[in-house]
């Protein structure tokens, strides 16, 4: 039954990060096609009956549940009978370790303080050792891409109860993941583009929490807990009478098809230039039809793409931005707004580095020169990034 948090004139309160709506799924799709090695996938929510509401740039925050073959397999090592009660939280709220560790722990992320207290519980002299001082930087490591299974299984034998185990753990995290949808587009819905996570590491294939439950164990007629997760920081102009250069390979296309909607809504009359990349052409772009359609109707004024996978050569979206440095300066001139959205370790960084490289060359400027024209861009608002 879901449930709203009502106050004292009895009407109910806005549903938020603390009282999520639960959102039914109306469709969830894999975007890639045969032969990629990647797994995106489009999902839809009904936010009907919810009274929330968003804009483009927005985010949807989704408190996910852990994997029930990690959670298992936890218990199994542990030997904990699943149906014991345990305390989450100091309201002394109670739940079946099994559903605690499920629903509402974060059990895949290890810290410093989770082994510190779980050295308390047992007489393991490496993990005694490894929390020393002097070997913070083997802490650090063995913290990295590990979770709590490694961590019960590698400094056993233990002596707590479960009721000790679960009192070191932090509450469940939301994900946040841009939206993807415009609301004027699809009233009442809300949509992400979601790239499920897997990898291999100390020997055991890992899982994005929230990412491979969306891929793995969710179908349309399933709810999900969600809330809406304004960014004022990432936002179509005001105007629509400008001009907005979009960079979104990947999944960092999700904002930028809400931006495209919402234009296509608003018959924008600025220009607007969409950067996508990926692997493959034939089975990487994501919203294909979608976007050549925006294209045909105008509503995309230029597209370029950047497959890094089919030529010799690595192509991506920063070689395709210096390709078009001229027109890219221009649109800048003319009060063009410039958007990236993605990864912010490398992608992000080199379409910032290659920006600022066009506008020394097309400005005539020093480097130092160009970046102070590109925080200038930033403090008006017209250089907005969402990474992650």
């Amino acid at each position: 039954m879901q449930q709203t948090i009502t106050n004292d004139k009895n009407t109910a309160a806005p549903y938020s990060r603390t009282n999520p709506f639960h959102a039914k799924v109306l469709k969830n799709v894999k975007l890639n096609g045969a032969g990629s090695i990647k797994e995106t996938i489009h999902i839809e929510f009904s936010l009907e009956g919810s009274g929330l509401s968003y804009v483009p740039g927005d985010a949807l925050g989704i408190i996910p549940a852990n994997d029930p073959e990690l959670v298992a397999s936890l218990m199994k090592e542990m030997n904990w009978n699943p149906e014991l009660e345990v305390e989450i939280n100091k309201q002394g709220e109670t739940l079946p370790v099994s559903e605690a560790l499920t629903t509402y722990f974060e059990i895949t992320l290890l810290s410093k303080k989770i082994l510190q207290q779980a050295a308390e519980l047992t007489d393991n002299e490496e993990l005694q050792k490894l929390l020393l001082v002097e070997n913070a930087g083997q802490l650090k490591e063995y913290c990295s891409g590990r979770d709590l299974l490694d961590m019960v299984q590698d400094f056993g034998p233990w002596k707590g109860s479960a009721q000790d185990f679960v009192s070191m753990l932090r509450k469940m995290t939301p994900r946040l993941y841009s939206i993807a949808s415009s609301i004027s587009a699809h009233p009442g819905e809300v949509h992400l583009t979601i790239g499920a996570v897997r990898y291999t590491a100390h020997g055991r294939l890992r899982k994005g929490v929230c990412s491979v439950l969306i891929a793995e164990r969710i179908q349309a007629g399933d709810t999900l807990p969600v809330f809406i997760q304004p960014n004022k920081h990432f936002h179509l102009p005001e105007s629509v009478d400008s001009d907005i250069i979009m960079v979104g390979p990947g999944t960092g296309i999700a904002p930028f098809r809400s931006f495209i909607e919402e234009r296509a809504v608003t018959k924008a009359t600025g220009r607007t230039w969409l950067f996508f990349g990926d692997q493959h052409a034939a089975s990487d772009f994501l919203y294909q039809s979608e976007i050549e359609q925006y294209q045909k109707d105008g509503v995309i004024t230029k597209l370029e793409t950047a497959w890094s996978r089919d030529t010799d050569q690595k192509v991506y979206v920063q070689h395709k931005i210096l390709e078009n440095s001229k027109e890219v300066f221009n649109w800048l001139e003319n009060g063009g707004y410039f958007y990236i959205c993605g990864d912010k370790d490398r992608m992000a960084k080199d379409v910032h580095n290659t920006l600022i490289e066009v506008i020394a060359k097309e400005g005539s400027m020093s480097q130092e020169e160009a970046e102070a024209y590109l925080n200038d861009l930033k403090k008006q608002g017209r250089y907005q990034r969402d990474v992650y």
